[in-house]
């Protein structure tokens, strides 16, 4: 196999997409309810103020009425709590990344874009392409790596376009700029107020934002045993992010999770164990077959 395909389609335990799986579709839930619930407030908002996104305008989707809105939001909340079982993932998987594609141009095309969600819709574009998987199993397949790398390359290039952005329309000048001092201003914390006082010390972190942004593909290049000390470096990015100037990209750090290897995560056996009953119970799937 061509080398570039063999990485592309580098197989991962089941157990690993069941756990992925699970936590995408919770946190869709948790995103209608708790991160993105303003959404719901464009169901009052007038149709002249509707401006679709590209896509949106190529697949003539509708402008949001408060019916399509209502439906879509409680359809997709009990579509995504239903998915995150594992049980029929194809149709429910499809269904969920159509109603929250629409969801996030109900979200978007109103003056406000937010490129946090890439690798959350690629997660949710690509899941149901794999046949149902059990927590632990840790059989092989290479389907599910496919998905998984597909979502990390998203994630990647959400900090690479962005980097790129910054410096295609505020060129050099960007890490030169007062873009987090104004952040500060706006949403600062009491942490971003200690650092803002600090001579230079924006500029620097403009520049480091900068070039951890350029830089980020080389987490491909980590070493497997030492690539988690590399993701948990982009964790502590987002914790330093959120600290300062409260942005937190949850839909980011979600699929961010693709580089982990949720196998060991085992909540039906933690549930099992709770409850007194033995964790050896539960029926061992069959192998995948081969892709």
């Amino acid at each position: 196999m061509d080398p570039a395909m063999k990485w592309l389609f580098s197989p991962v335990p089941l157990g690993r997409v069941a756990a992925f799986r699970t936590l995408v579709y919770a946190f869709v839930a948790l995103d209608l309810v708790i991160f993105t619930p303003w959404v719901r407030s464009h169901a009052n908002t007038p149709g002249s103020l509707y401006q679709p996104l590209r896509v949106g305008r190529l697949l003539h989707l509708p402008t949001p009425t408060a019916l399509l809105v209502h439906v879509v939001f409680w359809s997709l909340l009990g579509l995504a709590v239903a998915a995150a079982t594992g049980r029929a993932p194809r149709i429910l998987g499809w269904l969920v990344f159509a109603l929250y594609f629409e969801w996030m141009i109900i979200a978007m095309s109103y003056g406000k874009v937010d490129h946090d969600r890439i690798g959350l819709l690629v997660a949710l574009a690509v899941l149901p392409t794999i046949a149902r998987a059990r927590h632990g199993d840790k059989s092989l397949t290479s389907a599910g790596g496919w998905a998984l790398r597909v979502t990390q390359i998203a994630v990647v290039c959400t900090y690479f376009l962005a980097a790129w952005a910054k410096l295609r329309f505020g060129g050099l000048d960007w890490p030169l700029s007062a873009v987090l001092a104004q952040a500060i201003v706006r949403r600062g914390t009491w942490l971003a107020d200690q650092i803002a006082v600090v001579p230079g010390l924006l500029i620097v972190a403009q520049f480091g934002i900068i070039a951890f942004e350029l830089l980020s593909p080389l987490i491909f290049a980590v070493p497997q045993r030492y690539r988690w000390m590399a993701v948990a470096f982009f964790y502590s990015f987002h914790v330093m992010t959120f600290a300062t100037i409260t942005i937190s990209f949850a839909p980011h750090l979600v699929a961010m999770t693709s580089f982990l290897s949720l196998e060991r995560l085992r909540p039906i056996v933690w549930v099992r164990r709770a409850l007194g009953r033995s964790p050896d119970s539960e029926p061992h799937p069959a192998p995948e077959p081969a892709s």
